[in-house]
């Protein structure tokens, strides 16, 4: 049912076609996995298909191995009319143990669309604790921070 599942975890093991040339995990497969939770967090969200608008703030704190147990936990923090904005991170160990380490972190922003691409409205995230109160604060702040950026890039468009 829409508006009851906000967080979502993949789990799986990294495999060695997911190897760059340092012999680690490519930054390009964690990208991947970011936009497959993000994807599954925010249609789980709105009942909707969803579509990616934005991924940014992406960290890679530390690399994955080939053969680690992988976690990319999504979780929505803030809703807007037709948006969803998600708080993502990735973690990852010895899959033989419960311990996991953060490697990469980000905001995805995702839009529910209809079958024309149409955006539609999505269930209002309301927070219940301090905790939640506080991600959503952060993603608000996130946003007025991407405004200045974008309009920085802008204006580099016209030199």
């Amino acid at each position: 049912m829409a508006g009851t599942e906000r967080i979502l975890t993949l789990r799986f093991l990294a495999e060695p076609k997911d190897v760059n040339f340092g012999g680690k995990v490519h930054g390009g497969a964690a990208m991947k996995w970011i936009d497959l939770a993000a994807y599954g967090c925010a249609a789980a969200w709105s009942g909707k298909y969803c579509i990616t608008a934005y991924v940014g703030g992406m960290r890679f704190v530390k690399p994955v191995l080939v053969g680690s147990m992988v976690e990319v936990e999504a979780q929505v923090i803030y809703t807007g009319r037709t948006s969803m904005h998600l708080r993502i991170e990735v973690r990852a160990g010895d899959p033989t143990t419960t311990e996991k380490q953060l490697t990469t972190h980000c905001i995805a922003i995702m839009v529910a669309v209809d079958e024309n691409g149409t955006p539609v409205e999505v269930p209002e995230w309301i927070p219940t604790t301090e905790h939640d109160r506080e991600l959503r604060e952060s993603a608000i702040r996130l946003m007025d921070m991407r405004t200045k950026i974008s309009k920085e890039m802008a204006s580099q468009q016209s030199l």
